[in-house]
Parts: structure tokens; sequence; C-alpha cells
């Protein structure tokens, strides 16, 4: 009976005036009480020494007590320390006040000062008494809903280590411990403090992750999960230390957010997610350059191509903190150029009268020229291009048009127009491709190169290379993402392959600093960290996910796809590279075409593209990159061919 009340008033409170009058009548109680114990329970004493004017005085007082500290505005089901404080504070407030006022009044002989005059030992009873009552009475409200709530059938059990004995770690034990839909069984804390490890802290022990992950203490505890409650000096790699020998142990992990974005400062266990993927996979901040990018931008006019595109609105967003005086958003995807430039309206209000919108297509020179006349852009940032390897495999007249031509066509009007900086944005596919992707940013590189290298022109032309970015649209994280949603499986091409990962804002920063730091000619290579290898990543997105693999989540091998290879690479073999100023970007030393030479050969490759013949388009792309070797393509066949003619 007492379940069904509280369920069906679960979402009910008590208003503040009716707890209010609560804590005031237990305060007219517990003075009587006071008064009797004081007294010893003889009635005549009582008499003599206590009148209702006294109690009237005493619970006004406490009353004001009570409005100032806002003892009364706490929910009463979920009353913590905080609301205890509260009471102590507004019944600490009325006693040192009544005592003052008992030492004033004594002073004075008449019957009524007498009368309103307490007695200071039934004061301090009372005080007592009163702490007693008002935050026992809450506690017991606060242990009968929740041992009736806990009851329910419906509610989970979970044993759960809290990786943090610090503050945090006591504010998500206090939060789970008030979770209703879950029973939080706080088994221990975890920390890598030695002197907090043996010792207990509100009766939970504090354990060191040596015992956690080198014995068998999770298996013989049946420990469910871990949560990591960390707010300050959590390293990327610690937390992925941290991870993966959790989930060695099978346990689920979470991690609490930065306390900057809990509600309303306050945790709730709503906010408690599961570790993403990305963060086993992000490395320590990259520390920029920002005078130099800043000098750079500011009051220039910057042109992004391909700006609402994965890399290219992250550049888009970067640049308007650099004040620029105006940057131009060119796409020719109306949908995501419209969500972009909703997006910076409603984040960056003051930045968004800095940005054009500009629908456009970089393969259409008619177009790009009147943009280039009208905006007269000062630095362009080239990321307008097709990525997908197999759709371009399938595709390549679209690749060779898009990629190649239209680099050109931006790289020409460049040239022309006499822009200070092209900063193209190019991938680790273009390095000794095995697909026609890969290829047509080569290509696109080595023409850029050459036409950088041109006597009368005097723009600065600058390549980026990195590899995959991290939750890119059709990368490799949201596909894996949404077959586990589904119950699997979850599809890897093959079990050796391995990439580069970097996040993107990673990789824009990178953008930026490099074209900064360009004089022309350079191709920047990103220093990209360790290679992933993705039937790890897949296991520990199952894992992640709370789910086993081959129990719950199956992993399927599909086989390569038309021209994937095993393993990316950021150099080509002919390549070599020096340092620059800053510890993550390289330059590779590339040897260049003249560009006689490969204007020639964009020409035929051009006038190729009208045959629509897939084969001799794509023997045209050998022609220009001779280590494009096709892998797991109809196009092997071109190469079979070279060899029996050469």
């Amino acid at each position: 009976m007492l379940r069904e009340f509280i369920n069906k008033n679960s979402d009910r409170y008590l208003a503040r005036w009716i707890v209010l009058m609560f804590d005031s009548a237990v305060v007219a109680i517990s003075y009587v009480i006071a008064a009797l114990l004081r007294f010893n329970f003889d009635a005549g004493q009582v008499a003599s020494n206590w009148s209702l004017n006294q109690l009237a005085f005493v619970v006004a007082i406490y009353f004001i007590g009570f409005i100032i500290s806002r003892s009364y505005a706490g929910i009463i089901r979920h009353t913590g320390l905080r609301d205890a404080f509260n009471i102590l504070r507004a019944s600490m407030m009325a006693l040192v006040f009544l005592m003052s006022a008992s030492l004033l009044i004594g002073s004075f002989s008449s019957p009524l000062a007498q009368d309103l005059n307490p007695p200071r030992s039934v004061l301090l009873i009372h005080f007592l008494l009163n702490l007693f009552f008002l935050i026992g009475s809450r506690m017991a409200v606060k242990v009968i809903y929740q041992a009736t709530v806990n009851s329910q059938a419906q509610k989970k059990h979970t044993k759960v280590l809290i990786y943090g004995a610090g503050a945090s770690g006591m504010i998500t034990k206090n939060t789970l411990k008030q979770e209703n839909k879950r029973d939080y069984d706080i088994y221990g804390f975890i920390d890598d403090n030695p002197y907090k490890v043996g010792k207990a802290i509100e009766g939970i022990m504090v354990y060191s992750p040596k015992k956690i992950f080198e014995t068998n203490f999770v298996e013989k505890n049946k420990i469910d999960q871990i949560i990591i409650s960390i707010q300050s000096d959590l390293s990327p790699k610690r937390k992925k230390e941290i991870t993966e020998a959790a989930l060695e142990k099978n346990l689920e992990v979470k991690i609490v957010p930065a306390i900057e974005n809990w509600i309303h400062g306050e945790l709730s266990a709503k906010q408690i997610k599961n570790v993403k993927i990305e963060d086993l996979l992000e490395r320590d901040p990259i520390i920029l350059d920002n005078v130099n990018i800043s000098r750079e931008i500011k009051g220039r006019v910057i042109l992004v191509t391909g700006a609402a595109g994965s890399i290219g609105s992250e550049i888009s967003r970067q640049l308007i903190y650099y004040s620029p005086r105006k940057v131009i958003l060119l796409d020719q995807a109306e949908s995501a150029l419209y969500d972009l430039e909703n997006e910076i309206k409603s984040n960056h209000p003051a930045n968004f009268g800095l940005t054009e919108y500009v629908m456009g297509d970089v393969t259409d020179k008619a177009r790009m020229t009147k943009v280039f006349r009208v905006f007269q852009p000062d630095i362009v940032f080239h990321a307008a291009a097709y990525k997908h390897v197999p759709l371009m495999e399938d595709n390549p007249y679209e690749g060779i048009k898009t990629n190649v031509c239209g680099t050109k066509i931006i790289a020409d009007l460049a040239a022309d127009f006499n822009i200070q900086k092209f900063v193209m944005v190019s991938t680790d596919k273009a390095v000794n491709p095995t697909n026609v992707m890969g290829a047509t940013k080569r290509t696109a590189e080595i023409y850029t190169q050459a036409l950088g290298r041109r006597r009368n022109v005097r723009t600065q032309f600058i390549i980026t290379r990195f590899g995959n970015v991290l939750g890119s649209n059709g990368s490799v994280i949201p596909l894996f993402r949404k077959q586990i949603e589904k119950g699997g499986p979850v599809t890897i091409t093959h079990r050796d392959i391995t990439r580069y990962f970097m996040t993107i804002p990673e990789a824009c920063n990178l953008v930026l600093e490099a074209g900064a730091m360009g004089n022309g000619g350079e191709i920047f290579v990103f220093d990209m960290g360790e290679s992933v290898k993705i039937m790890d990543l897949a296991r520990k997105m199952i894992k992640l996910s709370g789910l086993q693999v081959g129990k719950d989540i199956e992993i399927v091998e599909v086989g390569l796809r038309p021209g994937e290879k095993l393993y990316e690479e950021l150099l080509a073999i002919k390549e070599n590279t020096k340092p620059t100023h800053h510890p993550k970007i390289l330059i590779a030393s590339v040897e260049s075409e003249s560009y006689t030479k490969i204007k020639a050969l964009l020409h035929k490759l051009e006038e190729n593209l009208d045959s629509k013949d897939n084969l001799q388009m794509v023997a045209e792309l050998k022609a220009i990159v001779p280590e494009f070797i096709s892998n797991n393509s109809i196009f092997a066949s071109l190469d079979l061919k070279k060899i029996v003619n050469d």
C-alpha cells in the first residue's frame, strides 16, 4: 500500500510552506520536551519556569532562521549534506540570537521581560533536540522512500567501483545513491594516490589500481561497472589505460562529465555516460601558435571550399575566432550548407556577420571566377573533394572531375587573382595510392606544387596531408556504432587492416597552423600517432557498449573493398621529412614535376573524361602517378598491361 502511494505520487512534492509549518511545529514540540527534560518532568518547576510567551518567542526566532537559510526549500526525499547544513545554520542563528536575548532580557526586572526570558539550559537542550528531530525526520522520509523504491522488482542491481576518491568521486557516489531506476551498490573507490589506498571514506574502502586490475578482485566480488570520476590531471593516455584495463576485466566503463557540463552545477545519473571510442583515440591537446595564425587570418577575406563537409565546416568554425574580415563558405551541398549557416547563427551569433554562404560547384569555372571576382579572397582553404574510396572506384569520372579538375580550377584562379595563400587539404591515401580516390588527390598535389613553382605565380601553394578523422561523414566509427545499435553484426574488411586516426578539431587546428607557417611548395604531414587495428577498434566499441564480442555482437570479416589497402602511409617511398617549429607537423621532401609536363598530362586526362571510358581515364591517372598500383580492383588489369609492355 505504501509502495502504491509513493509510486502514484512520485512526481509530486510538498509545498514549501507546508515544510516550513512542519519545521515550526517541530520547534514548538521539541521546546516542550526540552523543558520537561530540564526539570526532570516536574510539573511544578516546568510551570514556574516556562510560559506560552516563551514558546511563541522561540518559535518566531527559529521561523526567521528558517526563512533566512531557506532550509525548507529542499526536497525531503533527496535530503543531503547541504540540506542538513542549512538546518544547522538556521538553528545556530536562532540559538545565538536567543542566548544573546536571554542575557539582555535578564537585566530587566519587569514581569513581562521575565515572562519572555527562556532558560538558557532549556535553549541548549532544545537546540540539540531540534537538530535531531528536523534532520532525523527528513532522513527517515528519505530512507523509507528509497527502501520502497528499491524494492521494486524491475530495478536492476549494479555493483560499482568509482575511480577517483576525491570530491568528484564523493559527489558521484551520492548521486548514484539517489538514483531510482537502478540500485547502485558502491563497492569501493579506486585511486592512484597511495596515501588514500587502504583507508575508508564514509565506510567505503579505497583500493589501488593494481589490486583491482592485476588480481581476481573483479571476478571474486562480481563487479559490474567502473565509473571514472576524476575532474583534473586525467590525461588522455591515463584515461585510455584505465579504460582498457577495465575492458580486459569485462567491466562496463562509464565516465563523469567535466564539472562545467553539469546541469545547473549539479551532477545527475543520466549525465554519467559510457566512455566513447573517441576518448580512447584522442591524444594530449595540441598547442597552437595562435599568434601566428591570428596574424595570418586577422582582417583578411578567407574562402573555404567544401565548407559544409566534415573538415571544411570545422575549419570555418575555427577561422571566425581569428577576426577575419570575411569568411566565404562555399559548397554545392544545399542542405549541409543551410545546416552550417543555422548552426553558426545559433551557436556563434557574435561572429555570424563575418560569414557569407555561397552555393557553387568547384568544377564550374564560370561560377568560381565570379566568386573570386566578387569577394577577392586573400587566402583559400580548399577542402572540396570526394573522399569515399569504394564510390570513387566505381565512379572515376566524378572523382577526377572534382578532385583533379576542380582543384585545378580553384588553384588557377588563386594564381590569376594573386591570392596570398592556397592551402589544400589532402589525405594519406595520396601516398603510394592503390585506389582512384588516392590517385586523384595525389594528382591534385602534383599540379598545385608545379603551379606554385612557376616564376610569374605569386601565390603560395601549401598542401596538408593527414589520415582518417574521427566522426567524419561515412567514417568507420559511426558505421560501427550504427551496427552495434542494431544488434550487429559489426563488419570489418580484414582482420589485419590498420588506420591512422585524428579528431576533426585536431586535424583542422593543424591545417590552420600549417597554412600559417607555410611559404609555398610544402607538403605538410601531420603526426597521426600510432596506427590503430580496426579489429581491436571494433572489439573495444562493442565492450564499451556494455556488450560481449561473440555473445551479444558478432564481428564478421567481409573482405577488402575495391581499392582498399591494409596499411595507410603518410610518406611515399621517395619522400623523407624535415621538422618544423611545431612537433606535430613535418615537411615532406617530394620530387616535383615541371608545370609544362603536368599541364600536358592533365589536358590529356581532361580529354579522356569526355569518352566516359573508365579504363582509359584511370590509365591516364596511372601515367601521372606512376606509383598508383590498383588493389583488389578491376583497374589492376592496367598494371598487368603496363608490366607486360615494359
